[in-house]
């Protein structure tokens, strides 16, 4: 048995740290996993999709995240499930959502602002015709 030496708390930091680098990485994967399922939902309604094809693009999607969820999973915890990891990625993903969501929220006040200052731009140009 190995005895506790001033080396030991080190040890233990180190592997402190190399949880939270994983975790700081899961939320990575999470986020950008979101983001990714984000553009393609916009691409979608930028040019129109019959529902065999959102299928697909569904389908391979998932197929896509869980061969990088393993490959992740793989070189950050040496292949075993951790649920820090998993809980990091579903964080990931909550955040990404809140983040996005309040830019959506933001950036509709900011269009509706310049809508409206187009609008009385064109109105007082077709006052002055």
């Amino acid at each position: 048995a190995r005895t506790c030496s001033r080396n030991c708390s080190g040890d233990m930091m180190h592997g402190v740290g190399n949880e939270a680098a994983a975790f700081l990485q899961a939320l990575k994967s999470g986020a950008g996993l979101y983001l990714l399922y984000a553009f393609i939902g916009i691409f979608r309604k930028i040019v129109p999709h019959g529902r065999g094809i959102v299928e697909i693009e569904d389908f391979l999607y998932w197929i896509f995240t869980g061969f990088f969820l393993f490959k992740e999973m793989f070189y950050t915890s040496d292949g075993s499930i951790r649920w820090f990891f998993v809980l990091g990625v579903v964080l990931g993903v909550i955040l990404s959502a809140f983040v996005c969501a309040k830019g959506k929220k933001q950036w509709g006040k900011i269009y509706k602002k310049i809508q409206k200052k187009n609008k009385k731009s064109v109105d007082n140009f077709s006052k002055k015709v």
